[in-house]
């Protein structure tokens, strides 16, 4: 039953979910730890500001789950491993999900699990070894009853951008996003547009699918808010937050911060004083 874990994930009053996402360190690129170094105070430190979700691998899965109570936030297990994140797209692309990763995600006691859906230019093979990760992830996801989070991605050509960096057009990630949808997501974690207005379509063409929008690239703190804030009034039902958490001065400062624009829908400008 996936309600049951759902119900941990979104908020029980806004019925939206903030999910800080700290699994980077699976992705073996250097620039993605700054900020989780020592990922033990990390989590220490988001704990205490209380998102409603961290998103964790398998390897750092234990730090968040070994905490003694139930007021800790849900964890989101990431399932899948990629090379695809560099300047440069290495000669032999991939994305694998891990052995048996829902059963993990129960062992786990995981309130969802996330898997990648990529577009790269060049790579057509990456989203193909994507698909087959879905479909093999989603009879085991309503078997255990573990919500599948899937999040379509379009890349810029990363030698332009690195592979971090979303391509924003919605023309783009419509398509990938009902693709998404058609293989079965619980809910939705995907790229922000550009402009924001143009989020109004993602939603739309995700149905009943709860859409989660990710950070994207750092942004200053009044961008993230005010994006936030637009983001929530077209109908997100909640963001997915990496660097622009991590990698922000006072961590638990931003989280509390975003917290209030997605549960409490405050302003952005009514947001900020938490980081006063």
């Amino acid at each position: 039953m996936k309600s049951a874990r759902l119900n941990r994930l979104f908020h029980p009053k806004s019925r939206r979910c903030f999910d800080v996402a700290i699994d980077h360190g699976f992705f073996n690129e250097r620039s993605f730890l700054r900020g989780i170094e020592d990922i033990r105070r990390t989590i220490d430190v988001l704990i205490e500001a209380n998102p409603d979700a961290i998103q964790l691998t398998i390897g750092q899965a234990r730090h968040l789950q070994s905490r003694p109570g139930k007021a800790k936030p849900a964890l989101v297990l990431r399932s899948d491993v990629a090379n695809v994140y560099g300047s440069e797209l290495p000669r032999a692309p991939f994305s694998r999900i891990i052995a048996e990763p829902v059963l993990q995600a129960v062992q786990l006691d995981a309130a969802c699990i996330v898997v990648n859906l990529f577009q790269i230019p060049g790579a057509p093979e990456v989203t193909d070894q994507c698909i087959q990760n879905i479909l093999a992830l989603k009879p085991a996801s309503d078997r255990y009853g573990v919500p599948l989070m899937i999040e379509p991605l379009v890349f810029q050509r990363n030698a332009e951008a690195g592979g971090y960096m979303v391509d924003g057009d919605v023309e783009k990630i419509l398509p990938l996003v009902r693709q998404a949808v058609e293989l079965g997501a619980d809910i939705i974690k995907a790229d922000p547009s550009s402009p924001v207005a143009g989020y109004a379509a993602v939603i739309q063409i995700a149905g009943d699918v709860p859409v989660l929008v990710r950070g994207g690239g750092k942004a200053s703190e009044q961008e993230i808010l005010e994006r936030t804030e637009s983001l929530i009034r077209l109908g997100a039902a909640g963001i997915v937050y990496g660097r622009n958490i991590i990698q922000h001065p006072n961590p638990a400062a931003i989280t509390r911060a975003l917290l209030a624009v997605v549960h409490d829908g405050a302003t952005a400008s009514e947001a900020a004083r938490f980081l006063a």
